[in-house]
């Protein structure tokens, strides 16, 4: 068999800088972008700032990986998480390209080795984390290392309306004072409105332009759940999933722990995985869950950031989330290939009452506020009788404008009736406030109570004062947190909790669509009843499934051999594609997803004769 060599650039490319599609395949081996990568790619490419929001597995870190390659000189990465750094870089340093990351983590042999290489101008992408960055005399060390990008990830930390809040993060806006001429790109998988507003104000960005992808996953079943009998709901799960990967999400360290015991006791290939762990057992544990020895992991939140595993085929929470950004953010780990997949969230009070409990302790008392309000929001979407996909959505400021058929809400649906003037009475009052109005005067007003927030601002004289008298105040909230659900009303968090009006809700009230909506009653009665999730079943594997063994099998040879996780030298996405079409030759082999010159050149070979032995018997 004839192995050509691809490591050296193709002339078709000629002299002048290769093009992003060009990068991406040679380095990444994708034929094309998703939008909006190459958007946002060519916006960088131009020496501009910009905020990028994609979900989480929307690809945002070829948006800073592949103009780093396109520029001259070294591209810094903000990142919060070691482990974060470390998948990164890994799979980086897989594809052929020069990147390494400063943390504590390191040795101070590795941590010299790569500070020289840092001098000599041989790294491309150098991950740091922000304690890092302001260590003394850094920022000076990187004036001198001609720095051509700056990439902030998981930029949501420096808002304090977000849900993953970092003080540290709040100091970096040195940046833009320090290098005023170097682009800064700000990426995160979960921001709504105020929190993506917040980005580029406090990171001193200058006219930055926002790219949202879009958060629509329809891939994943939403389901919640009771949270009584969470056992019994587990273990049929288990069994329609039977030798699938899936990720269990607990609140603490202790459940992760229990839980994964009576996994093992029933058969299941399971671990715990929490922050008390020795980090090599945190690591050993993470490369058997990606290379397929373990298939559940039970694990705190600190779990599953950047891991390059495209088949988990379900989540759980155990414990209901503090945040539905944090909850979007989790389940958005299942079903990255494209796959169906399933995903289940335990609601219980008790949960609600713990959440509580630790807000109660935060001293920063808008921050408390922050907290409830996002803890609130969560319970909203666990209790809610519309379409959970909706919610979500509109959560993210993303339009929907019909049901999506694939959650228990909609595979149960409840019976609705026309609420559409009800809906237009409350956001004619919204409007006419001027979009000031919370939630609970929103309800005074409807009801045309005199309440000192409303006689304050005069709100009494407004033309719908009073226009829903005849609904009781419980049923005004229920129907006000239904028109948020549907994406009417969006909550401001930056300006006390206000109401504001989305362009789906202007349409209502211009009498251009119409709203259904779900009675107190119906939605006490269906809470109340048990609930049941309907089968869930993952796509056949690929018809060479056998070969698909084989390839796994080989991978996790040279992962060994390597030292490094099998997702280093190919990921499941890629494997499938490989054992689908069965290449013959190192050309065939370059087209198979995510085969960049890099990876052709190094593994091709092993590859290749895998596939001819395998075909020959």
């Amino acid at each position: 068999m004839e192995f050509v060599n691809l490591a050296e650039p193709p002339s078709a490319y000629g002299s002048s800088r290769p093009s992003s599609l060009e990068l991406l395949e040679r380095h990444f081996g994708y034929k094309s972008f998703r939008p909006p990568q190459q958007e946002v790619i060519e916006h960088v490419l131009q020496g501009k700032d910009a905020v990028v929001l994609m979900p989480t597995g929307g690809g945002k870190s070829l948006c800073y990986q592949v103009p780093a390659l396109a520029l001259d000189g070294l591209t810094v990465v903000i990142s919060p998480l070691i482990a974060l750094m470390k998948d990164q870089v890994n799979a980086l340093q897989g594809n052929g390209i020069a990147a390494a990351f400063l943390n504590s983590s390191l040795s101070y042999e590795e941590e010299r080795t790569i500070n020289e290489q840092l001098r000599n101008g041989e790294l491309k992408l150098l991950y740091v984390s922000p304690e890092r960055l302001f260590q003394q005399g850094f920022m000076d060390q990187l004036e001198d290392r001609n720095v051509c990008l700056f990439a902030v990830d998981e930029a949501h930390c420096i808002s304090s309306w977000g849900h993953s809040f970092r003080p540290e993060y709040k100091h970096l806006n040195v940046l833009k004072k320090r290098f005023p001429q170097v682009p800064v790109v700000a990426l995160t998988a979960t921001a709504d409105r105020a929190v993506r507003n917040d980005i580029g104000d406090l990171l001193g960005l200058h006219q930055p332009r926002t790219f949202v992808s879009s958060f629509d996953r329809p891939n994943l079943s939403l389901a919640v759940l009771p949270g009584q009998d969470r056992w019994k709901a587990i273990e049929r799960i288990m069994r329609r999933h039977n030798g699938h990967s899936g990720i269990i999400y607990c609140n603490s360290r202790a459940s992760t722990e229990k839980l994964a015991a009576k996994l093992q006791a029933i058969g299941v290939r399971a671990a715990y995985y929490h922050a008390k762990l020795d980090p090599e057992e945190r690591g050993r544990v993470q490369d058997d869950f990606i290379q397929g020895k373990l298939h559940v992991i039970c694990a705190t939140i600190a779990f599953g950031m950047g891991i390059d595993k495209s088949d988990v085929r379900f989540v759980i929470h155990y414990n209901l989330p503090g945040t539905v950004e944090g909850y979007y953010q989790e389940i958005g780990r299942a079903g990255r290939d494209g796959k169906p997949a399933e995903t289940v969230l335990f609601y219980s009070y008790a949960d609600v009452q713990t959440h509580m409990h630790f807000a109660e302790e935060i001293e920063d008392p808008r921050y408390k506020e922050v907290v409830i309000a996002k803890l609130d929001r969560m319970k909203e979407y666990a209790q809610a009788q519309t379409c959970r996909r909706m919610i979500l959505l509109s959560y993210f400021s993303e339009a929907s404008g019909e049901a999506c058929g694939n959650c228990d809400v909609c595979k149960d649906p409840p019976k609705y009736f026309d609420g559409t003037v009800l809906a237009q009475k409350a956001i004619s009052a919204v409007v006419r406030s001027g979009q000031k109005l919370p939630l609970s005067v929103l309800v005074d007003v409807l009801k045309g109570t005199y309440s000192p927030a409303v006689s304050d601002n005069g709100w009494q004289r407004i033309k719908t004062f009073g226009a829903g008298s005849d609904t009781t105040a419980f049923a005004w909230v229920q129907f006000i947190q239904q028109f948020i659900h549907l994406g009417l009303l969006e909550v401001d968090y930056r300006d006390h909790h206000h109401l504001i009006v989305t362009s789906a809700g202007e349409a209502v009230l211009k009498g251009e669509r119409p709203v259904g909506l779900v009675t107190p009653e119906t939605i006490k009665e269906r809470q109340e009843r048990p609930k049941r999730t309907r089968q869930v079943f993952a796509e056949p594997t690929p018809e060479s499934a056998d070969l698909l063994a084989v390839l796994k099998d080989l991978r996790r040879t040279l992962a060994k051999e390597m030292g490094k996780p099998a997702y280093v030298v190919f990921s499941d996405a890629s494997l499938i594609d490989m054992a689908e079409k069965k290449p013959k030759n190192i050309y065939e082999f370059r087209l198979v997803n995510g085969v960049g010159d890099y990876k052709a050149q190094q593994f091709g070979k092993q590859f290749l004769e895998a596939i001819v032995e395998w075909g020959r018997q």
